[in-house]
């Protein structure tokens, strides 16, 4: 029975006249338990309280100074708030209804907290103090960036940061607030998982708090330093700084800090299954956590305790831990926590077989790091953040022209020879303009001329007459399977070149499969001599890649009638595909032909010399795409030789930028 129900019960069976007295009793007893609050508050402290209230200081340092050593204790500082509003001390207020908000919010009572804080900027409202409206929109950040409301949170350190930054000398406790807003803003990146942003951030407040002198605040920064160098995996750089930490806050006296950061290096032992080592520090730091009521942290230390257990293979143990993390996060509106609960927890069913389970943890776990890490929050915070800096820009702009107003009067009389300057630059910019457009139609036009060049070579008066002649061979000849068979592959080579011809660039694929039309249709006339291979290489994906269109036909047509339509016996060409590295592929062409300088003087030697243009076209064609490509195309030509010096053939290297 709980004890309302029978404190109730036993009322109910008294006498009436007993039923009387015991209410008197019961009033007496409140009045008297009141009166006994009321003395546990010190005539000292009162004094105290009296004279603050008298000289009523308007700065957090001058209130600090004096009620610091009081501050976390919420009899003390209810009583100081009740007597800063009854004679009408709205500063004063906003001192101590901010330390009561960070009592609850230290204790995980983040609603109470919430409400605390707005009371608390209310009255830095009603002073008109900055300082105080800076240090409670910050608090006010704090609380829902613990409880992942990411966007409200932002919200109020962005407010914060741009209030404190528009004092152009602040007080060391607006500095103080600057390094809190800027540890915030990281702090919520660190969410988002955009870790270099936020190391960004951590190291703008740690600059500040070094300025400052402010070891607890280079505590906190090396703290989440560490924590974003640990989700990136950089896990004994993130362990440096999680020490690093834990000395500054050993020389401060921190236990909160102390508790902190050994539950981070013991997470750092678990990810290098160091488990023994991990649980030696976690089952001690449960107990330190626990005493100091942040319920966040206690839930967080259960959870880490569950996941080593639960890699050491002690399940039931694992569980019990996992479960109470879960329940404490859930019950303080700890998202993240949540989410790490619960997937802990389908690791754990996984490890026991019981594959419903784990697969219901592990959707509820996405569930939660969706929301947590919704690409909306990800577009706000990034819109915020640009808007807010250019507003910065803006407002630094503007402070330097009324700073130069005066200088702008005495310089009135240069105002003929600037106006004279500016038009000169101006007709400067636009002729420099119309020079830099006359470039780009320059190039523009040649690259139409290539185009139209690339086009004319790919379908020169030669090969179409010889294609068709030889068709029409195989017509004469009575060969009409034949005929239909390379008319067909004719006209689709025709088409693909076409198509092709307007592309800047098409697929590996594509290119591939025009040079095996154009070769089948140029071996009619080689009557079927020519063994033509291609090999890609298996981790080359043929369809992905991209080239210049039609850029492998000239140097194929070369092979054909300069190296091999002289040669005796076998003639073959070869054509392989590889990865030269991250940055290039490696186009091969090699043929067994007479080689160049048989090649050169065989031309020499003949009355109609053909001459070709299509390589020459193709490397002005690859010299204008390198434009567009942070590496440059490359073509090489190699003499193949044996070791008597007799030529082998020739081997064209392309060597092609994929981005």
């Amino acid at each position: 029975m709980k004890f309302p129900s029978l404190f109730f019960s036993i009322i109910c069976r008294l006498p009436f006249l007993n039923k009387v007295s015991f209410f008197f009793f019961l009033v007496f007893a409140t009045l008297s338990l009141s009166k006994a609050n009321s003395q546990v508050v010190s005539e000292e402290f009162k004094r105290i309280t009296d004279s603050l209230i008298k000289v009523r200081p308007t700065t957090y340092e001058e209130l600090d100074s004096v009620l610091n050593p009081k501050r976390t204790d919420t009899i003390y500082m209810r009583y100081f708030n009740n007597e800063a509003l009854i004679k009408k001390y709205p500063i004063g207020q906003s001192y101590a209804l901010n330390q009561l908000g960070r009592k609850y919010r230290d204790i995980s009572n983040y609603p109470k907290a919430v409400a605390l804080h707005e009371k608390a900027l209310e009255a830095a409202l009603e002073a008109n103090n900055l300082e105080f409206r800076v240090y409670s929109l910050n608090m006010l950040g704090v609380v829902y960036r613990r409880s992942d409301a990411i966007k409200i949170a932002l919200d109020y350190h962005q407010e914060a940061l741009e209030l404190a930054e528009s004092v152009n000398n602040p007080s060391n406790d607006l500095k103080k607030s600057i390094n809190v807003s800027l540890n915030s803003i990281g702090n919520l990146y660190l969410i988002l998982k955009q870790y270099d942003i936020a190391i960004a951030q951590f190291k703008r407040a740690m600059a500040s708090a070094k300025e400052l002198g402010n070891k607890l605040g280079l505590a906190i920064n090396y703290q989440n330093i560490g924590e974003c160098l640990e989700y990136k995996g950089e896990l004994e750089e993130a362990l440096h700084y999680y020490r690093t930490s834990l000395d500054y806050n050993n020389e401060i006296d921190s236990d909160k800090g102390r508790v902190i950061c050994k539950n981070s290096i013991a997470q750092i032992y678990i990810k290098q299954n160091k488990l023994t080592q991990a649980l030696e520090i976690l089952e001690p730091n449960l107990l330190a956590a626990e005493s100091l009521g942040d319920m966040s942290i206690v839930a967080v230390i259960n959870i880490n305790m569950g996941w080593a257990l639960m890699e050491l293979k002690q399940y039931a143990e694992s569980e019990k831990y996992l479960v109470t993390g879960l329940e404490m996060s859930k019950k303080h509106h700890l998202p993240s926590y949540i989410a790490h609960a619960y997937n802990y927890l389908s690791k754990l069913y996984t490890y026991k077989g019981d594959y419903k389970n784990a697969l219901e943890y592990y959707q509820m776990a996405e569930k939660f790091n969706e929301e947590i890490n919704s690409e909306v929050n990800r577009r706000y915070i990034n819109d915020l953040i640009i808007k807010y800096e250019t507003e910065k820009k803006t407002n630094q702009i503007e402070a330097l022209a009324r700073e130069n107003e005066f200088m702008n009067l005495r310089l009135r009389k240069k105002t003929n020879t600037l106006i004279i300057g500016a038009l000169g630059m101006a007709l400067l910019t636009f002729i420099l303009y119309i020079l830099y457009r006359q470039k780009e139609l320059k190039n523009e036009k040649q690259i139409l001329t290539l185009e139209q060049s690339m086009l004319r070579s790919q379908m020169n008066p030669h090969f179409l007459f010889n294609s068709l002649n030889s068709i029409k061979l195989y017509i004469i000849n009575n060969e009409k399977k034949n005929a239909v068979h390379y008319l067909n592959k004719f006209s689709k080579l025709v088409r693909k070149i076409l198509e092709a011809s307007s592309l800047k660039e098409i697929s590996l694929a594509d290119e591939l499969e025009t040079i095996d039309l154009y070769m089948n249709i140029e071996n009619i006339r080689f009557s079927h001599e020519i063994n033509f291979t291609v090999r890609v290489d298996e981790p080359i994906d043929e369809h992905t890649v991209k080239i210049p269109s039609l850029i492998l036909q000239p140097f194929l047509e070369n092979a054909l009638w300069h190296g091999l339509s002289s040669k005796e016996g076998e003639k073959k060409i070869h054509l392989h595909v590889s990865r030269e590295n991250e940055k290039f592929i490696q186009i091969s062409i090699t043929d067994n032909g007479v080689g160049r300088d048989a090649s050169e003087r065989i031309k020499e030697s003949k009355i109609l010399k053909r001459k070709s243009i299509g390589i020459d076209i193709t490397k002005e064609r690859l010299a204008n795409f390198s434009k567009d490509f942070e590496n440059s195309f490359q073509v090489e030509i190699i003499d193949l030789y044996d070791s008597n010096k007799v030529a082998l053939g020739t081997k064209v290297v392309l060597h092609i930028p994929t981005h």
